[in-house]
């Protein structure tokens, strides 16, 4: 096969001139076509047929990644694929616009044209390009490559991840006051997912989502420590769940770590504690007086005892918030501490320098970096460079630090000619936490843009969150892609990248080979989202929190929703949405609004049902033996009696730093 015959399978707008075949039909631009949008496949020599074309390549309308001219929201939106097979040259582009008629035959055509698909390249690139996310017929997108013949082998794989960042804090989605140039090149020289979203509103449940691809009720994972039965075995620890090397905090980043900036728990702690204390003291005063009267024989040895054992869990409650800085905040290179209590000093710029060493040691096989941002979770934070220098006080300098960071990334990859061979990934763990407010009153939290709510919130401002990719030579620049994506696809999609297999004991990992159902569960608890195969996309609330103050945009009185009690509001029926047609949710639907709001609900609780009898009891990682201090497996660098203080992080030679 010569270049300039190229097996081409069309499933989109008709170029004009151009002469179309379905198996031994001959289609030209007709009626069908132009109305179906639908079509065609055939061996076409595009320098004869198609105007403007040269030999073995598309034509420039077909490449531009412009919108077609049938109307909003139809436009097409490039994404690409091409390789060489052994003995087998083969340049193909894959369009798919929306459709208006017929949806029957429009099926009938796009299983036709899978069957030609494995025909001619095999079930492994078909496999490939689901891995990616970017061939599945039942979405209605356009996926473009202007071919080009290379080879495709296992890539790099880098996924960073922002800790409670907007996604209306990035230029790529909206943004016009912060700086973000290098994660906004990612955008323009990848893809932007618009419709991204976490599998959950809070931290570390979305965390272990996108570690395993599954819902977090599943892992029942929440923070687990370090250690399971003594102060080095390490079992929680990343070095014992599949990595090679490891250097950050194996904790949350607090209030707490950096001083001058608060306590995260003092609020929580004072609200659990004081009530309890009371009861326990009313308690004993009462035991003692009735037993001084004579009414109750009750020995003041186990009165002693009672207050002796509350006294001392008083105590070591007391340490440890007063140490917690000391004891929590640590930096770890593999199983070693080098640094304990953490530094915030030019600390993205050593994150970052690790980063970059390590792409430096593995430029000759493939690997997979996890870049896991302490930005903009607080404590804030800024090096020297950037403090100051944003129009959003500490928040927005965080934010541009980290875009710093990532463009360094993006440089390094350029300068070891590793761009083409790298898939990269950015994102955040949930949306922005929009009552983070300073002791001094300054806005630490971040924006959501449109969407209501943030972080502990299933309103779309807690759970949509950015989605950039960027593959050089395989995804098309600058694309778009609309339909709902969930932080869970990367894993099976890493997983499909290696080569590997997903785990056999896992079944209800999301898997990209499927194609897309009738219904996608998207579930944290209060909310359900319902993907259908049509243009709406159903969102429904059984409960909602409560803000405070009540015509807020969250709950600042507690500095956090809660979803328990008094703190939240019972739908029933439900609130439903249609987040294709009010992003804001501003407006539930009614039965009066919405026709098919009953048989919406109907099919609702039916994937409820089904996805509850999935679900296996799992520990309860919130329980009281999880939650107490356990000093015996405290790790400590030094001694207590030096406050477990070590500094064995030299910060050498830290890169070179430009801002604004």
């Amino acid at each position: 096969m010569n270049k300039g015959k190229c097996q081409i399978l069309h499933l989109g707008w008709g170029n004009p001139g151009c002469v179309y075949r379905l198996g031994n039909k001959r289609l030209e631009n007709s009626t069908m076509e132009r109305d179906l949008r639908v079509l065609v496949y055939g061996k076409v020599n595009m320098s004869q047929q198609c105007p403007g074309s040269q030999e073995g390549q598309p034509s420039p309308e077909r490449t531009s990644g412009k919108a077609s001219p049938v109307g909003r929201g139809e436009g097409i939106v490039p994404l690409c694929s091409a390789l060489r097979w052994p003995h087998l040259e083969y340049c193909g582009q894959f369009w798919a616009l929306q459709y208006k008629k017929d949806i029957k035959l429009l099926e009938n055509v796009q299983r036709r044209a899978m069957k030609m698909v494995k025909g001619f390249v095999g079930k492994l690139y078909e496999d490939w390009l689901r891995a990616l996310g970017l061939f599945s017929l039942e979405k209605r997108k356009c996926f473009i490559n202007s071919v080009k013949t290379h080879s495709v082998s296992t890539p790099n794989i880098i996924l960073m991840m922002a800790d409670d960042l907007g996604i209306g804090d990035l230029g790529c989605y909206g943004n016009r006051t912060l700086r973000t140039p290098n994660i906004d090149r990612l955008a323009e020289e990848g893809v932007t997912l618009t419709q991204h979203i976490a599998a959950s509103p809070l931290c570390t449940p979305s965390r272990a989502a996108f570690l395993t691809g599954r819902y977090p009720i599943r892992s029942g994972k929440w923070h687990l420590g370090m250690n399971c039965e003594s102060s080095n075995d390490f079992c929680h620890h990343p070095l014992s769940h599949g990595f090679d090397y490891f250097y950050g905090l194996t904790v949350t980043n607090f209030r707490d770590c950096k001083p001058g900036q608060g306590s995260v728990f003092l609020k929580g702690v004072q609200k659990a504690l004081v009530f309890p204390i009371q009861i326990i003291g009313i308690t004993l005063v009462s035991l003692a007086t009735v037993r001084y009267i004579g009414h109750l024989k009750v020995p003041f040895q186990a009165l002693g005892y009672c207050l002796l054992i509350i006294t001392i869990l008083l105590v070591v409650l007391i340490f440890f918030f007063y140490h917690f800085r000391h004891l929590n905040c640590f930096l770890m290179r593999n199983h070693q501490i080098i640094q304990q209590p953490l530094s915030y000093e030019n600390l993205t710029q050593r994150l970052t320098k690790e980063t970059i060493e390590f792409i430096r040691r593995n430029t000759d096989a493939p690997f997979l970096l996890v870049l896991s941002f302490l930005h903009v979770h607080t404590a804030l934070y800024a090096s020297e460079n950037f403090r100051g220098k944003s129009k959003h006080g500490l928040y927005g300098d965080a934010v541009e630090e980290m875009d710093w960071s990532i463009g360094q990334v993006l440089d390094v990859l350029e300068k070891y000619n590793l761009s083409d061979k790298t898939l990269v990934y950015f994102t955040s763990d949930q949306g922005a936490h929009v009552e983070e407010i300073s002791s001094a009153g300054e806005v630490h939290g971040g924006y959501n843009g449109i969407y209501k709510g943030g972080k502990s919130t299933n309103w779309e401002g807690g759970i949509r969150v950015p989605g950039l990719l960027r593959w050089p030579g395989v995804l098309q620049a600058g694309a778009y892609i609309d339909e709902p994506t969930s932080n869970m696809d990367i894993f099976p999609t890493v997983v499909k990248l290696a080569k590997a297999q997903l785990p056999s004991d896992s079944p209800h990992l999301a898997d990209p080979d499927l194609v897309a159902e009738e219904v996608n569960l998207k579930s944290s608890g209060s909310v359900i989202e319902l993907v259908p195969k049509g243009e709406s996309v159903w969102k429904v609330f059984f409960f909602t929190p409560n803000f405070s103050p009540e015509d807020s945009n969250g709950c600042y009185d507690s500095h956090v929703c809660f979803c328990h009690g008094g703190f939240i509001t019972h739908h029933d029926p439900p609130l439903l949405f249609d987040l294709s047609r009010d992003p804001e949710e501003k407006v539930p639907l009614t039965p009066e609004t919405e026709s098919r709001f009953y048989e919406i609900l109907r099919v609702i609780h039916l994937a409820i049902d089904n996805h509850t009898r999935s679900l296996h009891a799992v520990p309860n990682q919130l329980s009281w033996d999880n939650l107490l201090w356990k000093p015996w497996l405290q790790l400590c660098c030094s001694s207590v009696f030096q406050s477990c203080y070590c500094d064995n992080d030299s910060e050498g030679s830290l890169l070179e730093v430009r801002s604004g």
